[in-house]
């Protein structure tokens, strides 16, 4: 397979494109990006889908940008959200940045491929004062094609409401693929089907500014077949920062997941070739089928991904350590 998309398609990764021209255009090298908000100082288990989505990007000979929302984690994206996330400290959020910025030096280390570029969206988003931003910006905007947005429209059916900080995210995230055109040459955003209403407003922002053509992709929210969201615990998220979370407990973690949501996470979160993990779904039909050794593949991939080798072998060694009769 030589295309990202038909590679993307066939993991089950595909959710919505802009257009299925995206296909004929990932036959050259592109650039995609996709933003990540500082809300923690860590990423945690929900957000390697998009960090995935990057690296098959990558893996395609395409560059990688992740883009840390220093500007827009001030403001908070309501898209998934029933209320509005209390805002942070000028100080936690820049400790935030940085603690992302390593992370995904790490995640996106790959031997192959272009190299990941990394960027701040408050390098452009704040130097904006206000009455420019409303005179070059949101006069762009129609505000009964942002209140259809199954985002907002969401929340103002909510008890809380909708502030017009919140209201105003997608303009910033808009301005965000089109400023990203311009000057990094990015023509692909992917995010969540949640983000599908702000990347839109992103190409349609850049379409009325005349800009060349700008694609967007969406990948499917990922759920548990009980219905909790992916990435949180009952303890609470799952980090990837060893600080927060150790390796021994994110392997545990993804070994304890229910044969339900094992082949969708091995096709969604790991490299494995999609025929390898067909082979594994056969074999947990079968009456041969030893339990959990399609979670212990899916804990050792992810686990080797996130933590490297030296992680994997010590969720291994405590592992093995505590194992009955050892």
């Amino acid at each position: 397979m030589d295309n990202v998309i038909d590679c993307l398609r066939e993991r089950g990764f595909l959710d919505s494109l802009t257009s299925e021209e995206l296909r004929e255009a990932a036959k050259r090298p592109l650039k995609v990006y996709c933003g990540f908000d500082p809300t923690a100082d860590s990423l945690h288990l929900g957000n390697l889908v998009p960090v995935m989505g990057l690296a098959w990007f990558q893996k395609f000979g395409h560059t990688p940008y992740a883009v840390v929302g220093g500007a827009t984690g001030r403001i908070g994206d309501p898209s998934g959200k029933s209320s509005e996330r209390p805002l942070m400290s000028e100080e936690t959020l820049e400790q935030n940045v940085r603690a992302l910025r390593q992370q995904f030096e790490h995640l996106l280390r790959f031997k192959s491929g272009p190299k990941p570029v990394l960027v701040n969206n408050h390098d452009w988003l704040g130097s904006f004062t206000l009455i420019s931003f409303l005179r070059d910006v949101a006069k762009h905007f129609r505000v009964g094609v942002m209140m259809a947005k199954e985002s907002v429209r969401a929340r103002l059916q909510s008890e809380e409401g909708l502030s017009f900080t919140e209201f105003s995210y997608q303009i910033l995230q808009a301005y965000d693929f089109h400023y990203l055109n311009v000057h990094h040459g990015i023509t692909v955003q992917i995010g969540a089907s949640d983000q599908w209403g702000n990347i839109t407003a992103g190409t349609e922002f850049h379409r009325k500014l005349g800009g060349t053509q700008i694609f967007g992709l969406t990948f499917p929210l990922l759920t548990r077949s009980d219905g909790k969201k992916f990435g949180k615990s009952e303890e609470g998220a799952i980090w990837l920062s060893p600080e927060k979370l150790s390796p021994y407990q994110f392997y545990q973690h993804l070994f304890r997941m229910p044969d339900a949501d094992v082949i969708r996470l091995l096709k969604m979160l790991t490299f494995l070739p999609i025929r390898e993990i067909q082979a594994i779904e056969e074999e947990m039909k079968s009456s041969v089928y030893v339990p959990n050794t399609a979670q212990k593949r899916l804990a050792e991939e992810v686990t080797r991904f996130v933590h490297g080798e030296e992680g994997l072998e010590a969720a291994l060694r405590v592992t093995e350590g505590i194992a009955p009769g050892s």
